[in-house]
């Protein structure tokens, strides 16, 4: 360790970044001194199975990613709760809200983003009562309090974020209408023919749709929540009554801090291969706050790619490693919804130098699109029926050369793209946990150390802690062990 580094390393933001750090870290270097502030005074948590909190399927203690005597075992300074207020580069120090000022050799900066809210009348004084965001398991606690009296709920805006409050709120008995100012659901991810499957499944559940629908403002009546005005097309105006108002505007990198110690701030903190501040070495940054390369990363594989990266040069383990970016994966799996996208999913049949794969059954809620270009695959949208989504995420991730049976790649069984979904065709170096980076020879590993489960497996890997979506195909492949192992021994 340098002489700059004695004064050991501080973490700002405990989420699913700040903790996945901290975890890597100690991985690797168990004596360096670790302080990690938190804003939110709880554990830090799985954000992307809060859906299921909100929906009461899942309880909230269950989605923890860190035991309650991790930090004092690993020697580990926790201060949850406690907000950084300041940074003073020059001295290498924090100021935090309890009034302590933290010395730092290096600073790593992981504080995510915050909800975005709209500027319109109704919200420029504040949320008023009825009107929560949809972001942090308190916003959870508060939205669930919110639902015990509320029969109505309207969610503001149908992206990632929109869609899981929405299937939440159904999940608590409530009316729910989902407006979008898109003319199709979650368009960053879908194209116009998936969002339209998207809104015919939220149908079938029970979640009403409203397109090129333009919010101009709350409406409220002795401090709460009343109605939600939409701007008609050709003027006037048209309310909405409801109980309860679910912001899900999107998010914005929160760079205040930041911003304030006069690094360089793009759409967030600017870094470099090495996650370090291009104005200052000793401060480095991870996750949604970090923009490399001009992209801001919203999702948890990266943010957990850039953690070990970091961990790896900063314990000195890994000295060669760098971030040179990552591929965009979204998955989205709520009761009654399953997706995943990834890529460029919006070329159609007459763009020019792609091949375009489609199948589409909406009165089943299904939808499978797979874009390929020179024969790899660019994009792909399973919507309904995603078993196939491991073997497209990896030909996607390696850009792996594609079979010559296109078919394969949206059915299994009907090609040589979907015999890697078998575990017994699976190469060892094929990925299961995309989020964690799990391989099936890790798996491998795991059970002939004795994990014979998924949660075995889990704790040993990580596999399936991130958005879930994997735990079917861990499961699978630990049976398929087992089979082998029963077949060699009669």
């Amino acid at each position: 360790m340098s002489p700059a580094d004695t004064a050991g390393i501080v973490v700002v933001g405990n989420g699913m970044a700040g903790s996945r750090f901290v975890d890597e870290l100690r991985a690797r270097d168990a004596a360096t001194p670790v302080t990690v502030f938190g804003a939110e005074a709880q554990r830090p948590y799985n954000r992307i199975l809060l859906s299921n909190v909100l929906a009461g399927m899942t309880r909230p203690d269950h989605i923890s990613l860190v035991d309650a005597a991790w930090y004092a075992s690993h020697g580990v300074d926790a201060r949850l709760g406690v907000e950084v207020t300041r940074i003073d580069r020059e001295a290498r120090t924090v100021h935090a809200s309890d009034g302590t000022v933290t010395p730092y050799g290096t600073l790593v900066l992981a504080t995510g983003s915050t909800a975005f809210i709209p500027p319109m009348p109704g919200l420029r004084d504040g949320l008023p009562r009825g009107a929560q965001v949809f972001r942090t398991l308190e916003d959870c606690r508060r939205i669930s309090e919110l639902a015990e009296s509320a029969r109505r709920a309207v969610v503001v805006g149908g992206g990632l974020l929109g869609i899981e409050a929405a299937r939440g709120l159904m999940g608590r008995g409530l009316e729910v209408t989902v407006l979008h100012l898109a003319g199709h659901l979650m368009e960053r991810q879908l194209d116009p023919a998936a969002g339209k499957v998207l809104a015919r499944t939220l149908a079938a559940l029970g979640i009403g749709t409203r397109l090129q629908a333009e919010v101009a403002g709350l409406r409220t009546a002795g401090g709460a929540v009343t109605g939600v005005e939409l701007g008609l097309p050709g003027g006037g105006t048209e309310v909405i009554d409801t109980d309860l108002v679910i912001l899900a505007c999107g998010v914005r990198p929160e760079v205040s801090l930041a911003r304030k110690a006069g690094l360089a701030v793009g759409r967030a903190v600017v870094v470099d291969d090495e996650l370090r501040s291009v104005t200052d070495p000793s401060v480095r940054a991870i996750g949604e706050c970090s923009e490399h390369r001009d992209e801001v990363y919203g999702l948890v594989a990266p943010a957990w790619e850039q953690a070990a990266v970091l961990a790896g040069l900063l314990a000195g383990t890994e000295p060669a490693a760098r971030f040179t970016g990552a591929r965009q994966i979204t998955r989205l799996k709520a009761a009654g919804i399953e997706l995943a996208s990834m890529g460029e999913t919006h070329f159609g049949d007459d763009d020019e130098d792609v091949e375009v794969v489609r199948f589409t059954d909406a009165a089943r809620g299904t939808y499978k699109k797979a874009v390929i270009r020179d024969g790899r695959l660019i994009g792909a949208i399973l919507l309904g029926e995603t078993s196939t989504a491991g073997t497209l995420t990896q030909l996607y991730d390696r850009a792996a050369p594609l079979p010559a049976e296109r078919l394969g790649l949206l059915f299994p069984g009907a090609g040589g793209a979907a015999e890697a979904e078998s575990p017994l065709r699976m190469p060892d170096a094929a990925t299961v946990c995309q989020c964690n980076n799990v391989s099936k020879g890790r798996i491998r590993a795991c059970w002939q150390g004795g994990a014979r489960t998924a949660d075995a497996v889990a704790r040993e890997t990580r596999a399936s802690t991130g958005c879930g979506s994997c735990r079917s195909a861990v499961e699978g492949i630990l049976a398929w062990l087992d089979e082998q192992d029963t077949v060699g021994a009669a």
